[in-house]
C-alpha cells in the first residue's frame, strides 16, 4: 500500500482569512517502509509574512519572491500525491490550506477521509499525553536535535517515523520487536525485558556438594 506523509508552512493559521502556503513536503511510504521518494517545493504566498509565521519557519519575503506560486506546482504535487492516503499531523489543518489553494484553481477538493490524522492515533494510544510532533519524537527517541525551526519536508521526514511508531515500528503487526515495547496501558514507560540471571561460582560449588548428599536423586536414576 501506498501512502504519503505530508506537511506545509504557511503564512498564518487561517486560509479563511487570506493565509497561504509557503512550503509543501512529502515522503513516500510503501507498505509503511520509507522508499527515499519525496517531494518538496517552496511557494511564493502572494503576501507579505507575519513576523509571527517566520519566526516559526523563518522564509522570509525576499526568498519567497524568488519561488513558484501554487498554480505552477499544482500539476506536480497532485501527480505526487495520486490518489494515495495521506498521513497528516493535525490533518484538518494542511487539507484546510491545501483545499483553499486548490479551490482558486477550480481543482477537486482533498477529502477529509483522505487523511489519516497522527496526532488523533498519539491521543488514542497515548491518552492525556501531548500529542505534538516534538513531543512523539522525544517519546520514541527519534532525533530532533537540529529543528530549531519548521520545515515541511523537514517535519514530514520525522512525521513518517512518528507514523510508523504509531502503527507498530518497522514490523507491524509482530510481537517480536527490536526494542522493548511500550503501551497505553503502562503509560508510555519501556517494558523492562526479563533478566537471566546466572548463579556465581560458589554458588554452584555449593549447589553440586548439596547434590552429591543426595540419595539416588530420581534425576540422576540409571535407565
Amino acid at each position: 500500500m501506498r501512502e504519503i506523509v505530508l506537511d506545509t508552512e504557511t503564512t498564518g493559521l487561517d486560509p479563511v482569512s487570506g493565509h497561504r502556503i509557503v512550503e509543501v513536503g512529502c515522503v513516500e511510504l510503501l507498505n509503511h517502509v520509507p522508499t527515499g521518494r519525496t517531494y518538496q517545493t517552496y511557494v511564493n504566498p502572494e503576501r507579505r509574512m507575519p513576523a509571527e509565521a517566520f519566526a516559526v519557519h523563518g522564509l522570509g519575503d525576499d526568498f519567497l519572491e524568488t519561488q513558484p506560486r501554487f498554480a505552477e506546482i499544482a500539476p506536480a504535487l497532485i501527480a505526487f500525491l495520486a490518489d494515495s492516503p495521506l498521513v497528516i499531523h493535525n490533518a484538518a489543518f494542511d487539507v484546510g490550506f491545501l483545499n483553499a489553494e486548490f479551490g482558486r484553481l477550480d481543482l477537486p477538493p482533498l477529502p477529509p477521509t483522505r487523511a489519516v490524522d497522527t496526532v488523533k492515533l498519539a491521543r488514542e494510544r497515548y491518552p492525556g499525553a501531548p500529542a505534538n510532533l516534538d513531543a512523539l519524537c522525544r517519546r520514541f527517541e527519534i532525533d530532533i536535535a537540529d529543528r530549531t525551526l519548521h520545515g515541511a519536508l523537514k517535519d514530514a521526514l520525522l512525521l513518517a517515523q512518528v507514523y510508523l511508531e504509531l502503527k507498530g515500528g518497522r514490523q507491524p503487526g509482530l510481537t517480536l520487536l527490536s526494542r522493548p515495547a511500550r503501551t497505553a496501558s503502562d503509560g508510555g514507560r519501556r517494558v523492562r525485558p526479563a533478566r537471566v540471571i546466572a548463579p556465581t561460582a560458589d554458588e554452584a560449588e555449593a549447589h553440586a556438594t548439596f547434590i552429591q548428599r543426595l540419595v539416588d536423586p530420581v534425576w540422576c536414576a540409571k535407565a
